[in-house]
């Protein structure tokens, strides 16, 4: 499909001056027209980006992603950006032999692990993000939710409780936090100046602390803030599966929550599903939970019927 035309369009074809086949002219015509549709559909729309897993780590796909995102913005769609970055964190983390352990999936994050998660996310993988998406062409600024108090966060509280307990244990896990408030103004200012937002998740206290919020909460808070027309989490999975094997897609609000009810989402798939749930339970037109391991992933997503992931919605399919 769309992919197809990426490909044809290729700097080898360029370089070396290569002439089109008749039936790969047909090929990417055929896609050409099946995209429009889609481009005047969401032309002048934000979509709101969670940008991780595989697609952060490999070369290719980040470049993939970064022409993805120069695309929409080229036909009039306004991508908005949010990045996480574990594993990078986690690298650092061992360099330095600061010893790191999680609670209930969440990075337990005191002081010194805090100063590696802002000097990693805010500086060294935002950044590499905004380089590459300008170099191919688009004009990023990166940002945290620090920067003009974009993400106004609170302390998240998380309890245990075993059997033996007669009240829930709260377990301190440090400067993990949640978000309170989104600041809209400071991305309204972005997209207006037609820049691409790109946003580490990094939220701030009333006190001036600095938070780490997982990526995807912050992707569904901002897409909520903005009424978005999609919130769009890339993952390392080819999307929500069924006890086959095989992924679900077309799914209403009601059924994704028959699926948690039932037991067919959980662990860690479970998080991710309720993010992308309560974004459409709050206005944003549908999310989707698409496979970052594949090439030009959101461009086959939002061009194309048959998507490489699971679309969630309130409107009838």
């Amino acid at each position: 499909m769309f992919l197809l035309l990426l490909l044809a369009l290729t700097e080898e074809h360029r370089v070396r001056h290569m002439s089109l086949t008749i039936e790969a002219a047909n090929n990417i015509a055929t896609v050409l027209t099946e995209s429009l549709p889609y481009i005047q559909r969401f032309t002048g729309k934000t979509l709101v980006i969670k940008f991780g897993g595989n697609a952060m780590t490999s070369t290719a796909l980040q470049n993939s992603f970064a022409r993805d995102i120069v695309l929409m913005k080229l036909v009039g769609i306004n991508p908005v950006v949010i990045h996480g970055g574990g594993p990078q964190i986690g690298e650092l983390l061992e360099k330095l032999q600061i010893k790191t352990e999680f609670i209930n999936g969440m990075r337990v994050t005191d002081s010194a692990t805090m100063d590696v998660v802002e000097m990693v996310l805010g500086a060294s993988v935002n950044k590499e993000i905004v380089n590459t998406i300008n170099h191919n062409g688009g004009k990023a600024i990166g940002v945290t939710g620090k920067d003009g108090m974009l993400i106004k966060a609170k302390k998240l509280s998380v309890s245990h409780q075993s059997p033996e307990m007669q009240a829930p244990e709260i377990i301190d896990i440090g400067q993990v936090g949640e978000v309170q408030s989104i600041n809209r103004s400071v991305l309204d200012l972005l997209i207006s100046s037609d820049f691409i937002p790109i946003i580490a998740p990094i939220g701030v206290g009333d006190d001036g602390t600095s938070f780490n919020i997982n990526a995807d909460l912050v992707a569904g808070k901002i897409a909520e803030e903005l009424q978005a027309e999609k919130l769009i989490l890339l993952t390392n999975v080819a999307g929500l599966q069924d006890q086959d094997g095989k992924v679900l897609t077309g799914l209403s609000t009601a059924q994704v929550q028959k699926l948690i009810q039932d037991g067919i989402i959980h662990g860690g798939m479970l998080p991710k599903i309720s993010c992308a749930l309560s974004a459409v339970q709050a206005g944003v037109t549908s999310s989707h939970i698409i496979d970052g391991r594949v090439a030009h992933a959101v461009l086959l997503e939002i061009f194309t019927d048959e998507g490489v992931g699971t679309l969630i919605t309130n409107e009838a399919i």
